[in-house]
Formats: C-alpha cells, structure tokens, sequence
C-alpha cells in the first residue's frame, strides 16, 4: 500500500492528522488553501484524491508518522 503514495505525499500526510482517513483528508482540505507553491497544491490534491479512492482498512495499513514519535521496538 505504501508504493500507492509518493515520498512527497507520504510526508505530506504525516505532518497533518493521520488520526483516520477522513481527518486526515479534511486536515489536508483545511490548509491546501494557505498554500501557495502550485506544485505543493498539485501534491495536495493528489493526496487527497488517492485517499478517497481507499478503504479505511487499507488506510490503516500505511502506517503514516511523525519520525520523532516512531520508536524502535527493538530497544529496551
């Protein structure tokens, strides 16, 4: 499922809600506006786009965090 998104839109994604799909969908919706960059707003929408096409099941499966929060369970 992780090869569906682009690495920009992976990480655009995991510095946005990724509590469920649809806040995260609505949180993207939310600040595509404020931004300026065409290409950002094109990475927007194509995020969102693909996320509607998935299920929640498999939204789930992505596994989308913030890399500071992602801890090893290898250690102690």
């Amino acid at each position: 499922m992780n090869d569906l998104f682009s690495v920009e839109e992976t990480n655009l994604m995991c510095v946005h809600d990724t509590s469920t799909k649809a806040a995260l969908i609505a949180d993207l919706r939310d600040k595509m506006p404020d931004t300026h960059d065409p290409d950002m707003v094109d990475i927007y929408r194509s995020a969102i786009g693909k996320l509607e096409k998935i299920s929640d099941n498999e939204f789930d499966e992505i596994g989308l965090y913030y890399a500071d929060k992602h801890t090893d369970e290898t250690e102690d």
